[in-house]
């Protein structure tokens, strides 16, 4: 109870005290024949207010933010809403509290003497398939749910730890443990084997009232030290092994790299050889078409050969003297001709 119902109680106890020390000053004063009449409203006094206070004292109930109250009516045996946080009056002797915690809780079994709620070797001793024997340290996380705390107080009061989480956990870890062997258990079957006792407990307890958050196997341990080395040794050959393959792996990549760079490489080649003959054939098919208009141009105009010469000699260049034979610049004699059937010859001026 909190520090109201505290103090009440002092006070209802007071009252008591006073009343019992009045009586006790009316027995002296009594045996010595002195008037005792004036002390009567006093022990009357003290009497009202030890048993006023104490009833106000047991009808206050006060809860704590993470505790929940049941309470219990005496005269139909039934359960009220639960009450939450704060200060809360029932009526002594006809109703009755209990208070609960909602507190996250932990309950853990360990090998280890002063880790688990019983001291000493706690750890769950569990037959693999294989038969070999398992020690297993085992935590769960859960609390009460408040809105399930009557069915909690009905059926387990607070004996729910020793009596029904305790043994609910450790058939729930021997059913998950004996489906596989040893070694599955100890290395890569751990997180199943922790999922199967998890989804079996937290069913389980929420139907008696109760929300688990986690259940973890902090450890695995065998009886024989000579198995649990067996299982180490395999252990580390299987680790080496999967190194072993990832190296291999590693090289294999870069060697899947290599190939597609040499191919990029061999490929950029052959694009560049197939562009550049592609440049040289579209070129030689230009010279082609220039030369074969070139040779349209000479079958049609002979002379043109020997008018652009002309037309490319030096601006002071007076005389050529070419013999009159040569095939190789000039053919004189059809320019002659070519000039004379051009100019027209002089006429005489006579005047006729």
């Amino acid at each position: 109870m909190g520090g109201i119902g505290g103090l009440l109680g002092l006070l209802g106890v007071l009252g008591f005290a006073g009343f019992l020390g009045g009586i006790a000053l009316v027995v002296v004063w009594s045996s010595q024949n002195r008037p005792v009449r004036a002390f009567f409203p006093l022990i009357a006094l003290s009497l009202v207010v030890g048993i006023g206070f104490s009833v106000i004292g047991q009808g206050l109930i006060v809860v704590e933010p993470q505790e929940v109250a049941v309470v219990f009516n005496t005269l139909d045996g039934s359960l009220g809403e639960p009450r939450r946080a704060g200060t809360h009056i029932i009526f002594p002797v006809l109703q009755q509290s209990t208070i609960y915690p909602i507190s996250f809780q932990e309950y853990t079994m360990s090998g280890v003497g002063n880790e688990g709620r019983v001291q000493g070797d706690d750890a769950v001793r569990v037959r693999t398939s294989d038969g070999q024997e398992v020690l297993l340290d085992i935590t769960l996380i859960y609390r009460i749910n408040p809105e399930q705390v009557n069915t909690v107080h009905e059926r387990w009061q607070n004996r729910y730890e020793a009596d029904l989480v305790r043994p609910l956990l450790r058939g729930f870890v021997r059913d998950a443990v004996s489906g596989f062997r040893a070694e599955a258990v100890y290395g890569e079957s751990r997180a199943i084997v922790q999922e199967q006792i998890e989804t079996d407990i937290r069913t389980r307890l929420e139907t008696e009232g109760f929300e688990v958050t986690d259940m973890i196997i902090r450890n695995v341990a065998f009886s024989s030290e000579e198995f649990a080395l067996s299982i180490e040794r395999v252990q580390i050959a299987e680790r080496q092994a999967e190194e072993a393959a990832f190296r291999v792996q590693q090289e294999e990549q870069e060697a899947e790299r290599v190939r597609v760079r040499a191919d990029g490489a061999r490929d950029a080649s052959i694009a560049e050889a197939e562009g550049e003959a592609q440049g040289i054939r579209l070129l030689a098919e230009a010279r082609a078409d220039a030369l074969r208009l070139v040779s349209e141009q000479l079958l049609a105009n002979p002379l043109l050969i020997q008018y652009e010469y002309i037309q490319n000699l030096s601006d002071n260049v007076g005389i050529i003297m070419v013999p009159s034979n040569s095939p190789f610049l000039f053919d004189l004699e059809t320019l002659t001709q070519s000039l004379q059937s051009v100019v027209p010859p002089a006429t005489s001026g006579t005047g006729e």
